[in-house]
């Protein structure tokens, strides 16, 4: 039989959620371990116009998370993509909502990231840090739970023990099932279409989003005048637009935007992801804690999904590092308990706000087209009010 190799903290997931807590883990007396399946990909292999087609809308908030662990400057470096306006505006009618960052002070609104770049800057720093250790293309076999640490046993024979825990693994969680901890949510009955497009006009460093009935449309800046495109559509109309060759496809796209970009140019190859909502009945369990897409899934419409998580990182290690200083073990149950009071109740507020506006703008039973689009531009004109909206969405209230 292998030595069972020993962590105070095994991660298992290395997406964004799970990089990020393990190079924030880095800084702290502990011996960490990255576990993951795969080897995630970080390269645009070679090619500059190859762009990932899942990004991530990153608050200035989640900006200063990876400032402070030095990853900030290594996505910097890749690509990134600031967003300095943001317009919002409903089919049903002539609302519109304009955020500017220069009303508020602020150099922008936030970037938008490809999400190879951003675990690339991570993978980076974490390798550069002596107490982490990268466990990739790792199989998990078995999950044995003991009083005093977690097994696990790789498909490799490797055998790894931990004192915590940490299922950082997404919404089909193997962890979270393994615990036994049930999930409750529902399915939108939509996908969410990707692809990255270059239009005839100019993106002008503004995320634009439109309100159809079928589901939100929102164009994000890439750098050299590209976009990402979420297109959020019932299951049905996803399915025939999926169906449509490029050129169909560049036409529909263009006229759903309302032509606000002109003709669409080109467009990179599409993706369709179901939606749905997700809340795990608890985020702990014997020495285990869950954090990002694993405790909670929300519709994409707002982009908020990976700061959530970046948000969960942040409260975990600063309940481990309390912890830590007052000589407790981390993965006892009342330790991971403040860390689940501290989330839950941020998470589940975050959902009922999304999902209001998702109510909202997903119905043209009247009065509501003409109620939201008067909220609309009345929010447009209460410049204190829009102003407390767009800070808030940025993390800079909180």
């Amino acid at each position: 039989m292998p030595d069972t190799q020993k962590f105070d903290v095994l991660i298992v997931g290395a997406g964004i959620v799970g990089a990020t807590l393990a190079c924030a883990l880095g800084g702290l007396r502990l011996r960490v371990g990255l576990v993951d399946a795969h080897v995630p990909r970080t390269q645009n292999d070679g090619d500059k116009i190859e762009y990932d087609l899942r990004v991530s809308a990153i608050t200035r908030a989640s900006e200063n998370i990876f400032k402070s662990l030095g990853a900030w400057q290594g996505m910097v470096g890749r690509r990134v993509s600031p967003y300095r306006n943001m317009r919002v505006w409903d089919t049903e009618g002539r609302g519109e909502i304009h955020f500017d960052s220069a009303e508020l002070g602020e150099p922008h609104l936030g970037h938008i990231i490809e999400n190879r770049v951003i675990v690339a800057a991570l993978l980076d720093r974490i390798r550069s840090q002596q107490n982490v250790s990268l466990l990739l293309e790792q199989t998990i076999c078995e999950i044995v739970d003991g009083d005093e640490a977690v097994t696990l046993r790789l498909a490799s024979g490797a055998t790894l023990a931990t004192t915590l825990l940490v299922g950082a693994d997404g919404a089909r969680s193997q962890l979270r099932k393994h615990a036994g901890i049930e999930v409750r949510g529902w399915s939108y009955g939509q996908q969410a279409i990707v692809a990255t497009v270059q239009t005839e006009l100019f993106h002008q460093e503004t995320a634009w989003q439109r309100f159809l009935i079928t589901g939100p449309l929102a164009f994000l800046p890439l750098d050299n005048g590209y976009c990402s495109i979420v297109w959020t559509n019932v299951d049905t109309k996803a399915q025939r637009l999926m169906s449509l060759d490029a050129n169909e496809f560049k036409l529909v796209l263009s006229d759903a935007l309302d032509g606000r970009l002109g003709a669409v140019e080109w467009i990179s190859e599409r993706a369709a992801f179901p939606l749905s909502l997700a809340h795990a009945d608890s985020y702990i369990g014997q020495r285990l804690v869950l954090v990002g897409d694993a405790a909670h899934t929300i519709h994409p419409l707002a982009g908020q999904g990976a700061n959530l998580g970046l948000a969960d990182v942040a409260g975990l290690v600063e309940v481990i590092s309390m912890a830590l200083g007052a000589k407790k073990d981390i993965g006892k149950h009342n330790v991971l308990r403040r860390y689940e009071r501290r989330r839950k109740g941020d998470n589940l507020a975050m959902m009922a706000v999304m999902e209001g506006f998702y109510r909202l703008f997903g119905t043209n039973v009247a009065p509501l087209p003409y109620l939201r689009n008067t909220g609309l531009d009345l929010m447009n004109r209460a410049i204190p009010i829009k102003s407390f909206l767009a800070r808030h969405a940025m993390g800079l209230n909180v």
